[in-house]
Order: C-alpha cells, then sequence, then structure tokens
C-alpha cells in the first residue's frame, strides 16, 4: 500500500456500529427508572396546582438529565468497565460506541435537558438539575470514584437530588419536605452500594477502584452498613415524626426498616465466604425493594389526600 493509500485510510471515518439499544444503554434505564420515580414522588408532594404538560416536561427533563449523567460517566469510565465482568458488556467496553461518541451524546442530551426545564418551567429547577449533573459527573465520576473510599457516601448526593429538583419545577423553590426525601435516598445509598461492593470486591480491586471493602477491610464495610442502616431507619420515619405523614406512612416506613435492619445484622454477622455473599446479596435485592416500597407509600398518601375531598362530597 502507497504513502497515500495510508493517508486516505487514517482519515477514513469510522462507521459506527452502534445500535438504538446501545444508546439506551448509555442512559442507564434502570437507573433512570428509580431517577423518574423518585421525582415523581416530590412533584406530587409539592403543594400548589402543576399544569399536566408542564409536570411531563419536567419528569421528561429530569430523566434526560439522569440519562445523560449516565452517558458522560460511562465515556469518563471506559478504562474501569472494561476491567469489571458487572460492566464488561457495557457499549464502551464492547466497542459499539467510542468515548467520544458518548461524551458528544451525554453533552447534548444535557445541554438541552437543563435549557429546556430552565426556559418552559424554570430556572431554580434547571439550576439544580444542571448541578446534579456537574456532582455526578465532575465531582463523583472524575474525582471520588477515583481517589476516596467515601465516593459513594458524598457522591450519593446526586441521585438524591431528583426530588429535591422536582420539587423546585412545581414550586420554584426548595423546602424541607424534598430535602426529607433528599436524606432518605442519601443515607439509603452506603449499605445499598457496600452490599454489592461486598459481592464485588474482586471487581473493583481489579479495576482499581478504592471502594470501602478494598480500603477499609470487609469488616469495616459491615459496620458501616449497619451504622448507616440505623440512621437510614430514623430518617425514613421523619416525615410521619415531623406531621408532614400520617401513621400509615410510619408503620410501613418501621416495617421496611425492620427488614433493612435485620438484613444488616446479618451481613455484619455472616462472616464466612459463602454465607456472607448470600447475606450481602439479599440486602442489596431488598434495599431496592426498600426505596420503592418507601416512596410508593409516599405517593399513594399524596394521592388518597388528593381523592379524599371528592369521595366524601360524593
Amino acid at each position: 500500500m502507497s504513502v497515500l493509500d495510508h493517508h486516505a485510510a487514517d482519515i477514513n471515518p469510522r462507521i459506527s456500529e452502534a445500535e438504538v439499544g446501545d444508546y439506551i444503554a448509555l442512559l442507564k434505564p434502570r437507573v433512570m427508572s428509580l431517577v423518574i420515580f423518585t421525582a415523581l414522588v416530590g412533584m406530587a408532594m409539592a403543594p400548589g396546582h402543576f399544569h399536566p404538560v408542564l409536570a411531563i416536561t419536567s419528569l421528561l427533563c429530569i430523566a434526560v438529565g439522569a440519562g445523560a449523567s449516565g452517558a458522560l460517566n460511562m465515556a469518563l469510565e471506559g478504562d474501569i468497565d472494561s476491567k469489571m465482568s458487572r460492566t464488561a458488556n457495557r457499549p464502551i467496553p464492547r466497542g459499539r460506541i467510542t468515548r467520544p461518541e458518548a461524551m458528544a451524546f451525554g453533552m447534548t442530551l444535557a445541554f438541552f435537558s437543563v435549557m429546556t426545564l430552565g426556559i418552559l418551567v424554570n430556572w431554580v429547577a434547571g439550576a439544580l438539575l444542571a448541578f446534579t449533573i456537574f456532582f455526578y459527573v465532575v465531582i463523583y465520576t472524575m474525582w471520588l470514584k477515583r481517589w476516596t473510599a467515601q465516593n459513594i457516601v458524598i457522591g450519593g448526593a446526586a441521585g438524591a437530588l431528583p426530588p429535591v429538583v422536582a420539587w423546585a419545577a412545581v414550586t420554584g423553590t426548595v423546602d424541607v419536605e424534598p430535602l426529607l426525601l433528599f436524606a432518605i435516598i442519601f443515607f439509603w445509598t452506603p449499605p445499598h452500594f457496600w452490599a454489592l461492593a461486598l459481592f464485588r470486591s474482586d471487581d473493583y480491586a481489579r479495576a482499581g477502584i478504592p471502594m470501602l471493602p478494598n480500603v477499609a477491610g470487609p469488616d469495616a464495610t459491615r459496620l458501616q452498613i449497619l451504622l448507616y442502616t440505623i440512621v437510614l431507619i430514623a430518617v425514613a420515619a421523619a416525615p410521619w415524626a415531623l406531621g408532614y405523614f400520617d401513621a400509615v406512612y410510619g408503620v410501613v416506613s418501621l416495617i421496611l426498616g425492620a427488614g433493612m435492619l435485620v438484613l444488616a445484622i446479618n451481613v455484619y454477622l455472616r462472616r464466612e465466604r459463602s454465607q456472607s455473599l448470600r447475606a450481602t446479596r439479599k440486602l442489596f435485592a431488598f434495599s431496592i425493594l426498600y426505596l420503592f416500597a418507601l416512596f410508593a407509600t409516599l405517593l399513594a398518601e399524596v394521592v388518597f389526600r388528593a381523592l379524599a375531598p371528592m369521595v366524601g362530597g360524593a
């Protein structure tokens, strides 16, 4: 092949092999679904009337913003993802999408989600969404995750912000109620992800990520899971204790909290490898159910309060 042929081959544009499913995978749809649900609860709790079109627009923008964060996270962590069995099948490690393509995709979604929310709804919500994306991508992905074992604790703030963004979309302000939702998700995050880190510690070690089990050891991680679970139970009961919700929510939060506590104690006590793996997997799985059921109860109470006057009037 001549020098000219080599040059032509170098400048020949790469034909992307990506399909729609690959771009959807970049959005982290499972994480996005949780974001949409918690944001919906924050929106439903907010006082005042909110036009349905604006409500749908806000939820869509929050969802797209979460997807943008996921895409940018994958673009920046392609080297890490390729070393972990849990993430090796993502589009970038598989070579379906290049890192620059994922970065451009994520930046485009981030820009339009923030601008759309700001222009069509209000700029308080738009600014909070922009901060959420920035925190997840820059503070968590680029800094915390690679440098400190407290990555999940501090970085959990990004995942806890969607209900606050949704509340701000309705009211243009931030109040105590959405901050309580923020606190619940914030304190839920460490036991949830540290349970995952315990049974995926080899993965994280191979990728060089300083997760708590690899830095402080499994026993210290088990203790931290237990302590954060105790705090979570108290924080989750706060909306009831402070009078924002009725006893139904309080009872549900305590029952769910008891389930989390039992599983966290089990994780703390089970040190033999096979038993430990089963215990951590159970806690990880239940923690997802815990958060969904807790927020579903909040949403059910809000809906019941809205329908009660109409039912009573009928």
